[in-house]
């Protein structure tokens, strides 16, 4: 059954599949409990909500046994040039992310049962997520032998590196599981150094200073002091991932067509981000994961660098 889950995980699609058994997580608990008490999930109060189901999947989705993780890398070569506001690439592709590897999932899924029978997942709860439960996708994918936390907290995968999603389906019968990948970040504290405001602690990412948080999740226009730092990002930031050796050694073109970029965001200069109507960036982003940041967000955060809108940081 081990076997034949990872072997069909590939052929759905995903660069990696890996498993973990399902139980509590519980220095990730005590950290995230001292995490939320510091206040560094800024005004993500939902991190705050289901705690127990969010370091214990069989409180989640109760009879889980096993964590099906898997990783779909999303690297494009292709890259903003000149004086633009930058997107992170995450957020590249014209299919939002969510949407194709909720459908990969689906066929994954559909392929486990016709094989083994509709008793190894709990129908009764939602069982595959994609940033859509109160998991911690990226220990999961650490337990599953996918990869480790480097120090930018990103998950950072063998032969893969740390741009890739992560796609989790909860299973109600006991597999073959994986052993976690030793930490390889070493004494190495390059994503630590490159981040403009030193959001990165070496194991812990402050949201309140995070460019990612302030041009996507805060609600409030970004903070007097990230704004000249911004290094000329509006949606999210890649600057930890730029310089981490490990994507440099790793990270290669992906091959997925359902990840096909926007031509745009690589043919727009800076005039016309500036410009961008409501009804253009709805025609254009429609079925994108910019769509949801919302193009009164979007907007404000470029025309709040438009004054001194530069290429990053020379660090790069």
């Amino acid at each position: 059954m081990t076997n034949f889950i990872k072997q069909k995980a590939l052929e759905t699609g995903f660069d990696a599949c890996g498993i973990a058994k399902a139980e509590a997580l519980e220095d990730d608990a005590a950290f995230m409990k001292s995490w939320l008490e510091a206040g560094m999930h800024a005004d993500m109060h939902y991190l705050e909500r289901n705690f127990e189901k969010r370091t214990n999947p069989v409180v989640l989705v109760p009879e889980t046994k096993s964590v099906v993780v898997v990783l779909l890398n999303y690297y494009t070569e292709k890259e903003q040039t000149g004086d633009v506001p930058r997107i992170a690439r995450y957020a590249h592709s014209k299919i939002d992310y969510h949407t194709v590897i909720k459908s990969m999932l689906a066929k994954l899924e559909s392929a486990i049962v016709e094989k083994f029978g509709s008793d190894i997942i709990n129908s009764s709860f939602q069982h595959s997520f994609v940033d859509s439960a109160p998991l911690l996708e990226r220990r999961w994918a650490q337990r599953a032998g996918l990869g480790w936390m480097g120090k930018h907290t990103q998950l950072i995968a063998p032969n893969i590196g740390s741009y890739c999603f992560i796609g989790i389906l909860l299973l109600n019968k006991e597999l073959e599981y994986d052993n976690p990948i030793p930490d390889r970040c070493g004494t190495c504290t390059r994503c630590i150094d490159a981040c403009p405001t030193n959001a990165l602690n070496g194991r812990s990412l402050d949201a309140r200073k995070c460019i990612s948080y302030q041009t996507i999740e805060n609600k409030n226009p970004v903070a007097d002091e990230i704004t000249p730092k911004l290094s000329g990002c509006v949606l999210g930031c890649d600057i930890c991932a730029e310089v981490c050796p490990w994507n440099k050694k790793w990270a290669k073109p992906h091959q997925h067509e359902q990840l096909k970029p926007v031509n745009e965001i690589y043919s727009y200069q800076k005039a016309d981000w500036q410009t961008l109507s409501k009804e253009t960036f709805s025609t254009i982003f429609k079925n994108s994961a910019i769509k949801r940041a919302g193009y009164e967000k979007l907007k404000e955060n470029i025309l709040m660098l438009a004054p001194n809108l530069r290429q990053l940081t020379d660090k790069l």
